[in-house]
This record gives structure tokens, C-alpha cells and sequence, in this order.
């Protein structure tokens, strides 16, 4: 399954119009539209708030909550609790810490099987970022993940691993589906599909293309251009909002 990510409510109403049953966010594309830097919990604010907001559009929503904004486990259970409570499915949680180091597995283990207890029916995608941090590459990421599996995660994510050949190690060893980041003129989602994995996410790919996007209109301008080709409309653009507005009576609070 592919799983796209969107950053706003905006991106993530398009892609459910779009007709994509699941839909993640991303933590960078969050927290950069915020002014804020990514990776470092300052975030939990906006992610939650965005996350009760798109939770009642029409498909699957998943949220990626970093390590889970706190050092202390019971913030992050009640953080999970209220993801769940608006509605959300799935969260996606790291082992990467602010400090470019990785959590130790004892203390993630303990997180995630208090996670899980705290709230059964929540998909906990247990990420590693052995690969990101340079912290043990395939090896590392294999014991990591295998612990998370037995800690209750019910699916891993490996972000960065490239190599087919340890992509289908990984998948093989598990019982729990395994995710990858999808990299562009790496293997494409029906070949990663083939070697076992589950779920292809497309991380901040989206959000970094659409700000790249908007500059390069811009620029265009600037050297004549007439305009992009197809783009959304002002209308559609009103009745993602409008859409919205319909559901959560009020706006967003």
C-alpha cells in the first residue's frame, strides 16, 4: 500500500478527493509550515490540532508524532489516547532522539508495549532510524525492529534502507508488515511490493515537491512563462475548505 503524506489540511483532503484510502502525515512538512524545525517534539500542538482535523475526512489517517514529543512515557500515551479519541488510526513512532542518537531498545520496548496497553485498537508503526543516523545500519535496524515486534508494534518502519537485498531480509524475518520510505530512482512501490513490504510511505517527498513547485511557478514568471499546466482551481481549492468547515461545525478549534 502506498501511503502518501500530507502536511495540512489542504494536502490532506486533496489526496482523499484523490481517492487514497490511508493517508500519513509528516512530521517535517508539519513543523516547517509552522516555522518550527523537525525532530526536536516541538510539535505536538500543531499535530494534534491537525490531526483531529483531518481525521474526519474520508480515509485511513495515520500521524507521525516523532518520538512522541516528551521524554516521559505517560505524555506520550495521553497523546495517543486523544489521537485516537478524534479519530486517527494509526500513529507512527521513532526511536530517533533531537540529539542525533537512538533511544535505547529497553526504553522504546517499554514505550510501545505502554502505548499498545494504553490503547489496544491504535496502530503503533514502530520506526528505527538506524539507517538516518548512521547508527548500526542493516544489522542494527534488524535487532531493532525485532524487538519492537515482540514489545506489540504492529507494523515496523525502516526509513533509508535502500538495498533490496536487506529489504527482503527484514520483510522475511517478521511477522508484523514492514514499511519503507519510498526514494525516488530507488526501487518502485510494486518492486518494494514484491520483496515483502507492506506499506510505502512517501514521507516529506510531497510536501518538499509542492514548496519546490511553487517556486519554480514563481521563477517561471520571471522568464515569461504564461503559467502551470493543470493545477487546482479556486473553487476546488474553496471546497476543500468548505468540505471541512461541513464537518467540524465551527472551523477547528
Amino acid at each position: 500500500m502506498l501511503l502518501p503524506n500530507a502536511w495540512d489540511h489542504a494536502s490532506a483532503a486533496a489526496l482523499a478527493r484523490a481517492g487514497f484510502p490511508a493517508i500519513g502525515t509528516t512530521s517535517l512538512g508539519v513543523a516547517a509550515a509552522a516555522g518550527k524545525a523537525d525532530a526536536t517534539g516541538s510539535t505536538r500542538q500543531e499535530t494534534l490540532r491537525l490531526a483531529r482535523g483531518i481525521a474526519r475526512l474520508p480515509a485511513l489517517i495515520t500521524v507521525d508524532v516523532e518520538g512522541g514529543f516528551s521524554d516521559h512515557p505517560g505524555d506520550v500515551v495521553d497523546l495517543a489516547r486523544d489521537l485516537a479519541a478524534a479519530g486517527v488510526v494509526g500513529v507512527n513512532l521513532e526511536d530517533g532522539r533531537p540529539d542525533g542518537t537512538l533511544a535505547a531498545v529497553e526504553a522504546q520496548c517499554a514505550l510501545i508495549r505502554a502505548v499498545k496497553a494504553a490503547v489496544p485498537a491504535l496502530f503503533l508503526n514502530a520506526r528505527t532510524d538506524a539507517y538516518w543516523l548512521d547508527a548500526g545500519g542493516a544489522p542494527e535496524a534488524a535487532r531493532r525492529v525485532t524487538a519492537y515486534q515482540e514489545a506489540g508494534a504492529d507494523g515496523v518502519f525502516v526509513p533509508g534502507v535502500r538495498d533490496e537485498t536487506v529489504i527482503a531480509e527484514l520483510a522475511a524475518s517478521l511477522t508484523v508488515p514492514l514499511n519503507v520510505l519510498y526514494a525516488p530512482g530507488g526501487p518502485t512501490p510494486e518492486r518494494l511490493a514484491g520483496l515483502g513490504v507492506r506499506r510505502v510511505s512517501t514521507g516529506s517527498l510531497l510536501f518538499r515537491a509542492a514548496v519546490q513547485q511553487a517556486v519554480d511557478v514563481a521563477q517561471g514568471f520571471l522568464r515569461g512563462a504564461t503559467g502551470p499546466g493543470d493545477v487546482l482551481s479556486y473553487a476546488d481549492a474553496q471546497d476543500l475548505a468548505a468540505a471541512y468547515e461541513r464537518q467540524v461545525p465551527g472551523g477547528a478549534r
